[in-house]
């Protein structure tokens, strides 16, 4: 007599979605705050903070980690707002980076508080920097991040390759009229520095000035300025699922990459799944719904609870809000970009 089939624990296997995707990176923001007011994120004026009371604990976010990396997450990369403005940051790192089934352990920052926390952080178990700087001008960088701060920026990198950490991604934002005619001094820095330096198309997220169509710069006009200085040798993805295409110049030390969600959309090899500073699950960045965690948290709720809200949330993930950016130039997101995380 044959067994009736048993039953699928809701909380076994890995975290797919209706189209077959597989979420193994979850970003991971850990602050709202930030110590820039880049002009296409953030007002200049008064900002509402999420209350202190409202974001994770090292100890909630150990958790979260922890029980996902039983479900398939391998990746996690630690976010703001400005991350390392989050005290005691490497406590957390080193409490992630002990976890079984976490591979790689990054961070994405503004560089300002770089040189004197990049050593704690690499010590802690950070793998991988990503560092953001639009400008090499100190006019320019303090036009667009208001603040005048390009110095802390560069020690910071100069103090990540002193420390012989391999790779250095440096993220640029390009913007029409106001920094792209540093595209060549952007080349340069790649070419004479062990960077990955890469152009990401301006989205119209956040909650600064409203994205002028007229100042949107295509990756691909980025890279034909690129190549009018020097060829471009195309060395892919790192991996299917990440968003950049990786150029090398024929006679540089670093790489150059494009990430173009606006103009090419990557939507469909998307595996991410973000978890905001104060607790809630989103399934894509333009995700307009969210999951709160952080009441499961706090009510003590099992592994299995917390496995199956994560999958019931990435289960509804769309086909990907980078797929149809229009609406975006003119309907703002309920929550900024400094409330999701990068």
């Amino acid at each position: 007599m044959n067994s009736p089939p048993a039953k699928q624990d809701p909380a076994s296997g890995v975290l797919r979605d209706s189209f077959g995707r597989v979420a193994r990176s979850l970003r991971v923001s850990v602050t709202d705050r930030c110590n820039l007011r880049c002009l296409y994120c953030m007002p200049a004026g008064q900002i509402d903070w999420f209350p202190r009371e409202s974001l994770l604990t090292f100890e909630e976010i150990h958790r979260v980690v922890e029980v996902l990396a039983t479900v398939g997450v391998r990746e996690v990369r630690l976010t703001g707002g400005e991350p390392l403005m989050r005290r005691e940051l490497p406590v957390l790192v080193r409490k992630l980076a002990a976890i079984e089934g976490i591979e790689d352990l990054s961070i994405t920052t503004n560089g300002l508080l770089l040189a004197s926390m990049a050593k704690p952080l690499l010590e802690a178990g950070i793998m991988r920097f990503n560092v953001h700087i639009d400008s090499l001008e100190r006019t320019s960088f303090e036009t667009i991040s208001r603040r005048d701060a390009l110095t802390d920026v560069i020690e910071g990198l100069e103090e990540l390759v002193r420390l012989g950490v391999s790779p250095i991604k440096v993220n640029v934002v390009i913007v029409r009229g106001v920094n792209d005619h540093e595209i060549p001094r952007f080349a340069e820095m790649a070419r004479r520095n062990p960077y990955q330096l890469r152009f990401i198309e301006q989205m119209p997220l956040g909650g600064g000035k409203p994205l002028d169509p007229a100042r949107f710069v295509p990756g691909s006009e980025v890279r034909r300025r690129l190549e009018a200085i020097q060829p471009l040798v195309p060395i892919g993805r790192e991996r299917r699922s990440a968003p950049a295409r990786v150029f090398r110049f024929s006679d540089g030390i670093g790489d150059v990459a494009f990430i173009n969600p606006v103009t090419e959309p990557f939507c469909a090899a998307c595996d991410r799944v973000r978890l905001t500073a104060d607790g809630m699950i989103r399934n894509c960045l333009f995700a307009r719904g969210e999951t709160d965690l952080r009441l499961l948290l706090r009510r003590g709720a099992s592994a299995a609870e917390l496995i199956a809200a994560v999958r019931a949330d990435v289960s509804v993930k769309g086909p990907g809000g980078c797929l149809d950016l229009r609406s975006y130039f003119t309907e703002r997101l309920p929550r900024k970009m400094w409330q999701i995380g990068g």
